[in-house]
């Protein structure tokens, strides 16, 4: 039979004169009531410890820390297992994120933009694109599709000193690429010259580009949204889901901040004027 652990990032604290407290991998401290249990029992049931004490009551209090989540019978599965990433862009962005995406259980594959079309539609897939530069027009069209065919499709590109990492979209009406470009227009009074800038009409690109510290930072934020996508929920403690959020991060000392956006809804065209006759 499979003993109980304490579930990854939980722990039993002991004041000294006082009753144990299990903080729990959120961090919050819950005193824990042994009953009859001594405390060195339960601690060595739910650890590597060598004690072998069974009894109803110990029974009780490991299965109440079980069904509440703060112990595991068996090892807990990597966030991204059984997932698969879809990996093409830069290498300083797309290289660390396969590590770590590789690292949480995710088969990670590199392809090119020419293989978008032809991916299979599977709920477990998802793409990701890294550019270490401004967004060229209509790159992201294709891609801008996946959702619909129920594929994730989560991205980043540089603009300058800063990077954005876009919203995760992963079923038909979550926010796209260019609804996050339609978003950013309508919220600046630099429009014209925003869209000028995308359009290509710029000077030559003078940086910075991610230090190996940035693209550790960026390729983990996109990690964090691709096990959030993974559990089908935002995480306990995240101000804005992972399909709602754009980040910005400042390469030259690594802020990061957090901008909520939303889809864009299709609007009906506007009538053909009608001719007008002479009275």
């Amino acid at each position: 039979m499979n003993r109980s652990r304490l579930a990854p990032g939980a722990g039993i604290v002991t004041a000294p004169g006082d009753r144990p407290v299990l903080r729990t991998s959120e961090g919050e401290f819950l005193r824990i009531d042994t009953g009859d249990v001594g405390p060195g029992e339960l601690v060595d049931r739910l650890t590597e410890g060598e004690g072998q004490a069974s009894s109803a009551e110990l029974d009780r209090l490991v299965t109440a820390f079980e069904e509440a989540g703060h112990a595991v019978t068996e090892p807990r599965r990597p966030p991204l297992a059984g997932r698969t990433v879809h990996l093409l862009g830069d290498p300083v962005l797309t290289e660390p994120l396969a590590r770590f995406a590789a690292a949480k259980g995710a088969e990670v594959h590199p392809i090119t933009a020419d293989d978008l079309a032809g991916l299979a539609r599977h709920r477990d897939t998802a793409v990701v694109w890294c550019l270490d530069s401004p967004v060229p027009e209509g790159l992201w069209d294709e891609a801008d599709r996946l959702p619909a065919r129920h594929t994730a499709w989560l991205r980043c590109h540089r603009e300058g000193a800063h990077t954005w990492t876009e919203p995760l979209a992963s079923a038909p009406g979550d926010v796209t690429a260019a609804h996050v470009r339609l978003r950013r227009l309508a919220a600046t009074a630099a429009h014209r010259e925003l869209a000028a800038y995308w359009a290509g009409h710029r000077t030559p690109d003078t940086g910075p580009h991610p230090t190996e510290p940035a693209a550790a930072l960026i390729a983990a934020l996109l990690t964090a949204d691709l096990i959030a996508w993974a559990g089908g929920e935002p995480r306990r403690g995240t101000r804005l889901p992972a399909s709602r959020r754009l980040r910005r991060i400042d390469l030259r000392d690594l802020t990061v901040t957090e901008h909520p956006v939303l889809p864009v809804p299709e609007v009906a065209p506007l009538p053909a004027p009608t001719a007008r006759t002479a009275p």
